[in-house]
């Protein structure tokens, strides 16, 4: 049998929980897991249902035979196949932590994706995705090279079908032109003091203010630096009896931890956009026990 996932968008109003339910017994389908939000402000409303086709029916005829329901209730309505994994771009300066942890979670299979090539404006870490068989492409960055340097960033994306980039600390600020091309389908990783603390060493700044939480943030890239919609959050406590070193280190560890939780939202399509928002689902249980080896 076939497990998918049907993503649903649209003007809250009656009979859409009931529309969907009775199309997929109408189609043999066997609903696993369900969610849904109606947001009571916006007046949108939100569904995730994870499915099991027991009839002939596959994605193509559902796709079609649904979009008459789509039409009636002006739904954004996609049909996932949940054994398909997504092609991600994963882009990295010098800071290699959080692109170490996703190839372990990768090869381990925890983050089912099929990593098509790693993207650097540095050569340090070619060797190692070298040797995990996946394309590596050095492209520096300049402020007189700036404009081709994306360019050529985005010929590969294209080129290799990529339908998500990950930011695994990537250094360079992105144009406004491809964070609207590429509107959430770009996911970025940042320390939680922003804005509290811009500019270098932010662990030395939030030791000398003597804070207590670090922590992370991921969220989809748009043209406003940092600001874009959060995917997924963190923290992890300190005392003053820890030095700028322990900051470091626990704040790389909950980077890495909060990106890799959010990537695995994004390519399980739990996370909806909502205006400046995001509305995102639980794990469904057959992906839970991945998602928590963080």
């Amino acid at each position: 049998m076939d497990s998918f996932t049907l993503r649903v968008t649209c003007e809250s109003t009656r009979g859409i929980v009931a529309a969907i339910s009775g199309f997929l017994a109408r189609h043999d389908c066997n609903i696993t897991d369900s969610a849904q939000f109606d947001d009571a402000e916006t007046g949108r409303f939100f569904m995730r249902v994870s499915f099991r086709s027991e009839g002939a029916a596959g994605l193509d005829e559902l796709r079609d035979d649904f979009a008459p329901i789509a039409e009636q209730f002006g739904m954004q309505a996609d049909f996932h196949d949940q054994a398909r994994k997504p092609k991600v771009v994963i882009m990295v300066s010098r800071f290699g932590h959080c692109l170490n942890d996703l190839l372990y979670r990768w090869r381990i299979g925890a983050l089912p994706i099929d990593i098509v090539a790693v993207i650097s404006n540095h050569m340090d870490y070619q060797k190692l995705v070298v040797n995990h068989d996946i394309p590596f492409h050095c492209i520096k960055v300049t402020k007189e090279n700036k404009p081709e340097a994306e360019a050529q960033q985005m010929r590969i994306v294209e080129e290799t079908g990529a339908e998500l980039v990950v930011l695994a600390r990537y250094m360079q600020v992105l144009s406004d032109q491809m964070c609207r091309k590429m509107s959430g389908r770009i996911i970025n990783i940042h320390h939680s003091f922003l804005p509290s603390f811009k500019g270098a060493n932010p662990y030395k700044q939030a030791y000398e203010r003597g804070v207590k939480l670090i922590g992370a943030t991921s969220h989809y890239v748009t043209a406003d630096l940092d600001e874009g919609p959060i995917i997924e959050q963190d923290t992890v406590r300190v005392t003053h009896a820890q030095s700028p070193g322990d900051y470091v280190s626990l704040g790389r560890d909950v980077e890495a931890q909060v990106l890799a939780r959010a990537i695995h939202a994004h390519i399980h399509g739990r996370v909806f956009l909502n205006g400046d928002k995001t509305v995102v689902f639980p794990p469904s249980p057959g992906s839970y026990a991945s998602e928590r080896m963080g």
